[in-house]
C-alpha cells in the first residue's frame, strides 16, 4: 500500500475563494454574525436526550438500540455541530458565553471534549492539510492499522470518535485553555454523575452509544468522509446538499464554511445562493448513506485519499 497522501504545493483554496467572493459579492458580509437560536436548540436537544435516557428502564433493549440509531445518533451529531458553532464564536457576542454554550452541548456526549475540539479544530482551519497541525487528517499509523480492505475501513469509521482523539498526542504545538478545560470537565462529569445517580448506568450508556454511533457508522457519520476525502483529484473540500442538513444544522455546507467560518449555520445556504458561480460547479454529495458505502467498498479510496501540504513552522512530519 502506498503510504503517502496526495501532495500539494499550493495554498489551501479557501482564502483565495473568500477574497474573490467578497470582492464580487460584498453583500455576503451581511451574513457574517451570530445566531443565538443555537442556544435554544442546544438546551432542547440535551434535555430531550436526558429525558429519553431516563426512561430506558421501561424499554426492551431492542427498543433502546433502535432509539440510539434513529434518534440519539442524530441528536448527538447535531450537538457536536452546535459545539462547532460555539467553538467558532457563532452563537453569542461574548467568548465566554460561546464556550459555555459549547460545554452545555457537550453534556450529551458524556466525554468532555468541547475545549480540546476548539483547540484542534481551529488548527484544521488555519493549517489545512499540514501534518501534524491538522487533526482532521488521518495519521499514517491509522492507514497501516486498518489496511485490510472494506472491513478495515468499516472498523475505522465505526471507531472514528476514538481514533480522532488519539491524534491529539502528536499535536504538541496546541495549547489548551486550562481554565475552560477544567470547567468543561467539571460540568460534563458532574452531569454524568447526576444521570447515573438518578437514572442508572443504562442512561449514561445510551448517551455514550448515541455519540459513538452518531460520529461513526451512521448516515451522519459519513460527514467525515464527505468533507475532505478526494473524490475528484482537482478538489480538496466537498459539500453535502442532502436532506440531512435539516437535522445537522447545515454542517454539510463545508466548502461554504471553510470559505467563511464566521458565518453561522443558518447563513450558509444563503451564501451558496449569493455566489452560485463559486459553488455550483464544485463536486458535491447528495447522499451521506451512499457516500458511506462507496468509501467502504471502493478499493481506490483509502485513509490516505487526502491532500497533504508541506509542513511549516519547523514542525516535523507525522509518521
Amino acid at each position: 500500500m502506498n503510504m503517502s497522501f496526495d501532495q500539494s504545493s499550493e495554498a489551501e483554496p479557501h482564502i483565495k475563494r473568500r477574497q474573490e467572493i467578497l470582492k464580487k459579492h460584498p453583500e455576503v458580509k451581511k451574513l457574517i454574525g451570530k445566531d443565538s437560536r443555537s442556544a435554544f436548540f442546544i438546551v432542547l436537544i440535551v434535555a430531550s436526550q436526558i429525558a429519553i435516557a431516563s426512561q430506558l428502564s421501561q424499554w426492551h433493549w431492542t427498543i433502546t438500540l433502535l432509539m440510539v440509531y434513529v434518534f440519539g445518533a442524530f441528536a448527538n451529531h447535531a450537538l457536536y455541530t452546535l459545539i462547532h458553532e460555539g467553538v467558532h464564536g457563532l452563537i453569542f457576542k461574548g467568548r465566554a458565553l460561546n464556550l459555555m454554550a459549547a460545554i452545555i452541548a457537550n453534556i450529551g456526549s458524556v466525554v468532555p471534549s468541547a475545549l480540546s475540539f476548539q483547540a484542534f479544530h481551529l488548527q484544521h482551519h488555519t493549517h489545512q492539510g499540514v501534518l501534524p497541525r491538522d487533526a482532521d487528517l488521518p495519521r499514517k499509523w491509522e492507514a497501516r492499522l486498518f489496511n485490510f480492505g472494506a472491513l478495515g475501513k468499516f472498523i475505522w469509521i465505526f471507531l472514528y470518535s476514538i481514533l480522532v482523539s488519539l491524534r491529539s498526542f502528536d499535536m504538541k504545538a496546541v495549547k489548551l485553555n486550562t481554565k475552560w478545560t477544567v470547567i468543561n470537565y467539571i460540568i460534563v462529569f458532574s452531569t454524568d454523575a447526576l444521570i447515573v445517580y438518578f437514572f442508572g448506568w443504562e442512561a449514561l450508556l445510551y448517551l455514550l452509544a448515541s455519540t459513538l454511533i452518531g460520529l461513526g457508522f451512521h448516515p451522519a457519520g459519513a460527514r467525515w468522509i464527505q468533507e475532505h476525502f478526494l473524490m475528484n483529484p482537482e478538489q480538496e473540500t466537498y459539500s453535502y446538499y442532502g436532506a440531512l442538513n435539516k437535522v445537522s444544522f447545515n454542517v454539510g455546507y463545508h466548502n461554504e464554511h471553510h470559505d467563511f467560518p464566521n458565518i453561522p449555520w443558518s447563513g450558509l445556504p444563503k451564501l451558496k445562493e449569493l455566489a452560485p458561480e463559486y459553488y455550483d460547479n464544485l463536486a458535491s454529495h447528495q447522499s451521506w448513506t451512499k457516500l458511506m458505502f462507496m468509501f467502504i467498498f471502493n478499493p481506490n479510496i483509502t485513509l490516505l485519499s487526502r491532500i497533504e501540504r508541506e509542513c511549516r513552522f519547523g514542525l516535523k512530519k507525522s509518521a
